[in-house]
């Protein structure tokens, strides 16, 4: 989940710079939501003692 929000960043800064700012605010609050999601399985995962297969 955090390297496919890090994904959406790059995106995000990419369209950015290009002037696509209707994409740019689509792409950074899909990272924000994937890195949300992903914080949060993390944390789940922590207390609950699971690791995720090798």
């Amino acid at each position: 989940m955090i390297s496919l929000a890090l994904a959406f960043l790059i995106v995000a800064i990419i369209a950015g710079v290009l002037g696509l700012t209707g994409i740019a605010g689509v792409a950074t609050n899909i990272a924000w939501i994937l890195f949300v999601v992903g914080l949060i399985l993390a944390l789940i995962f922590f207390l609950t003692g699971r690791r995720p297969p090798l």
